[in-house]
């Protein structure tokens, strides 16, 4: 049963002996600091007292209290457990039972105390509670991954770097939950028992967000919305909003919205529902208008259309000032790698020029190009773009399609690596997957970047085996050896740039090694 304040029985419920359905909420729901006014009594007939089920409903739904009454073998009452939940200030760490009280249990007859005002003075405290709780605008998140086949290290790695971008994205990480499965359940992602927990947990934590390391299905994400009541986002909507955040440049801002808007698409509905639809046809099914869905989806579909339209525009623009740099013979060096390698501080190291440098995932997000001099008083130009990740999202890939065509015309591909992550060989896989994808195969060098995280010699070992140089951009060391080797890889090793620069002319600048000329 649901009584509610005055006593009175406002549902009644039959289940069976494993479980009982509780009425459908609707739109009724309690507010932050509130409870419901409702408090469930119902029987278990094995004297198990309260369940994790029990405690789920009590904590997800905010009741007054949750109480359970055993029946003995002549199916009398007999011992009643009773828990209500109790303001962040009075559980203990490490407590299973963080957020709940526990009364002690005690048969129904004896059970004699003032509730109304017992309920009264626990929903202020908690409107105490959660009032002072939190100051600021950085919402509060709960991240998710499971194993899905992947050893411990490797969801390990999985999980660290969903920490980073939910960092970049300025969100507050309060929890974090994993689960051991051979595959992500179809529904929900994660088995029952440990939705169950993380239920629990998004309460006592008072989380804003869920963040799920896998791409959610339209049906995954709603079911485990309508258990969370939370909003809850996969690691996708979480890169696109990092890049709507970061993109500064009408190209990188129509670019994004390209990506959200394709993302959105099929997860507007699964589909209509042919009851719901005026366009349908048959009895029934005639008649003017369309639904509110269909009206999203048109609308959604049109926009689309005209920023494709639009980036066709900029991208006939960009490739016009290719042609015009590619008439002056200079090569052209492209800086490409991991997020948050360091590929803009080894930018500003090599052209002594003021670029945007930020610890963050994505920090650059448009194409940054500067005129380098190389001590032979040879010149180049230099670009700096969007930095990649395992899995890119289809839909970024898509819409920055256009602005990574720029690589195209590489002469050579400054590789950069962070060579202090654990990880390195997987992300120079997955910078290389992306590079095929879009089908650049300028020559290659690794630069293995901030050789001094570790330890004395490690970096340039790592970059001997891979035949490649070893690096420290924020400290701006070995940046000669790198440039005497993009030298001899640009002007000795290929002949296609010996033709193209045979003609180049000298220009004004410093003389110095190192010395810029910003166009």
């Amino acid at each position: 049963m649901l009584l509610d304040r005055r006593g009175l029985v406002q549902h009644v419920m039959v289940g069976d002996a494993h479980s009982i359905a509780l009425p459908d909420w609707g739109r009724l729901r309690a507010g932050r600091g509130r409870l419901r006014g409702l408090r469930c009594v119902h029987t278990h007939l094995a004297g198990e007292g309260l369940t994790r089920d029990d405690r789920t409903d009590l904590l997800l739904l905010r009741l007054d209290a949750m109480v359970t009454v055993g029946m003995d073998h002549e199916g009398l009452p007999a011992l009643a457990h009773a828990a209500a939940l109790r303001p962040a200030g009075d559980r203990e760490p490490g407590d299973r039972d963080a957020g709940i009280e526990r009364l002690d249990p005690q048969p129904p007859a004896l059970i004699d105390f003032d509730f109304q005002a017992w309920i009264r003075e626990r929903e202020a405290a908690l409107a105490r509670d959660t009032g002072a709780q939190r100051v600021g605008d950085r919402e509060r998140a709960i991240l998710v991954s499971v194993t899905a086949g992947r050893g411990a290290r490797e969801l390990q790695v999985h999980v660290d770097e969903l920490r980073e971008l939910a960092r970049s994205a300025g969100v507050d990480i309060v929890d974090v939950v994993t689960q051991n499965r051979p595959r992500v359940d179809p529904k929900t992602v994660l088995g029952s028992g440990k939705l169950d927990d993380l239920v629990i947990r998004a309460f006592q934590d008072d989380a804003d967000l869920v963040i799920v390391d896998q791409n959610l299905t339209p049906t995954q994400a709603r079911n485990l919305g309508e258990r969370m009541e939370l909003r809850v986002i996969d690691r996708t909507q979480l890169i696109l909003d990092i890049f709507a955040q970061h993109a500064t440049t009408r190209d990188g801002k129509l670019q994004v919205e390209l990506a959200q808007l394709k993302y959105l698409l099929p997860r507007l509905a699964q589909r209509a529902e042919v009851s719901l639809s005026r366009l349908a046809g048959g009895i029934g099914g005639r008649g003017p208008g369309e639904t509110k869905l269909e009206v999203d989806r048109r609308r959604t579909r049109d926009r689309v259309t005209r920023l494709e339209r639009e980036l066709k525009k900029l991208a006939r623009q960009r490739g016009n000032r290719r042609q015009r740099r590619g008439r002056r013979g200079a090569p052209v060096l492209s800086i490409v790698g991991y997020t948050n390698a360091g590929k803009s501080t080894l930018l500003r190291s090599l052209t002594r020029t003021e670029v945007h440098v930020a610890d963050q995932m994505f920090a650059t997000l448009d194409p940054t190009s500067r005129r380098l001099r190389f001590p032979r008083e040879r010149e180049v130009i230099i670009t700096d773009t969007v930095g990649f990740i395992r899995d890119l999202p289809a839909d970024l890939v898509t819409a920055f399609r256009a602005t990574l065509e720029e690589l195209a015309d590489a002469s050579l591909l400054l590789h950069v690596v962070d060579a202090a992550t654990p990880d390195c060989e997987r992300r120079i896989e997955a910078v290389r997957r992306v590079l095929r994808d879009i089908d650049v195969e300028a020559p290659e060098l690794l630069v293995f970047n901030q050789i001094d995280r570790m330890a004395d010699g490690e970096g340039e070992a790592l970059a001997r085996l891979h035949d490649g140089v070893s690096v420290s951009a924020l400290r701006r060391t070995g940046l000669r050896g790198l440039l005497e080797r993009a030298e001899r890889m640009l002007w000795t090793e290929n002949s296609a740039v010996i033709e193209r620069t045979d003609g180049l002319v000298g220009v004004t600048g410093t003389a110095a090694t190192g010395g810029t000329r910003t166009t």
